[in-house]
């Protein structure tokens, strides 16, 4: 504990990066990289299901994961999906079972490194901190279809709109601008309700903000760059084989698995920085 308050006594930033090492946040990620690659692919077969229910296609799908992850990526994603798809068309009770419980290993994961950060233990019984999971889980998934819905289905509610009063292509120009930044904004909703409940302690939710706009931005960016490196520097296939798609689709989720616990250390931080005064 003597040593914690020195940490808090120097700047913010070597703080920090104590904090990083101490709370072994590089093996944290590799761990969410692993249950995010478990999940992936029954959260992509349980949308795929429920096309049938809504007003996009695979396609639209396919292409809001591919503004973010790697070509190669895309490539072990599309082919996997394809063949399972085509093996059973009517998955939807395995997409269900497969998303929730591997998705909630990898929700319940982020807990337990957040309350890590703010050096809490889980006391929340197995059947609240696992329906935590789950609760957050299907949030993200309803996200992910409010994220895909937006650029589909709110260019043609407000195409329709619009047109009423004959400034349709108006719209269209300005809703070409705003719906990333949308997007942008759905993103850092989730990340601020996900810093705010998840944690074993009670948070005010504007607390929790300095980490959710970390991750929303570093994610985009890290995304973006790291997409960059790939397709105009590295060459995975020439040392993995066949098997280059899968390690820079585990690299990328290694990032932002690492992103997203920064973003609760860098609260965590903040909030004990706090303390001394209130007190």
């Amino acid at each position: 504990m003597a040593n914690k308050k020195e940490w808090l006594k120097g700047s913010f930033f070597k703080t920090l990066v104590k904090r990083l090492q101490v709370d072994d946040v590089s093996g944290l990620a590799a761990q969410l990289s692993y249950f995010f690659l478990l999940s992936l692919f029954p959260l992509l077969i349980f949308l795929f299901t429920l096309l049938a229910y809504l007003p996009f296609s695979q396609e639209d799908i396919l292409n809001t994961v591919r503004t973010y992850a790697p070509d190669d990526s895309m490539k072990i994603i599309e082919a996997n999906l394809s063949e399972v798809m085509e093996a059973n068309g009517t998955l939807l009770s395995f997409g269900v079972i497969g998303t929730i419980w591997s998705a909630s290993n990898g929700m319940n994961a982020i807990i337990k490194a957040f309350n890590h950060a703010y050096g809490v233990k889980e006391s929340r019984t197995f059947f609240i901190s696992r329906g935590m999971s789950i609760l957050l889980t299907l949030a993200m998934i309803f996200v992910f279809i409010v994220v895909l819905l937006l650029p589909v289905f709110g260019k043609q509610i407000g195409v329709f709109l619009f047109a009423e009063i004959g400034q349709s292509d108006e719209f269209l120009t300005i809703w070409n601008q705003l719906r990333w930044v949308v997007s942008t904004l759905v993103f850092l909703i989730v990340f601020t309700i996900l810093y705010w409940i998840a944690p074993n302690i009670k948070l005010k939710c504007i607390t929790v903000l300095p980490g959710a706009i970390f991750a929303t931005a570093g994610w985009s960016l890290a995304s973006f760059l790291f997409s960059f490196y790939v397709e105009n520097f590295a060459n995975y296939s020439a040392t993995y084989g066949s098997l280059g798609g899968i390690i820079v689709l585990m690299v990328w989720f290694y990032l932002s698995g690492l992103i997203i616990i920064l973003g609760g250390e860098i609260n965590a931080l903040i909030s004990e920085r706090k303390k001394p005064e209130c007190a």
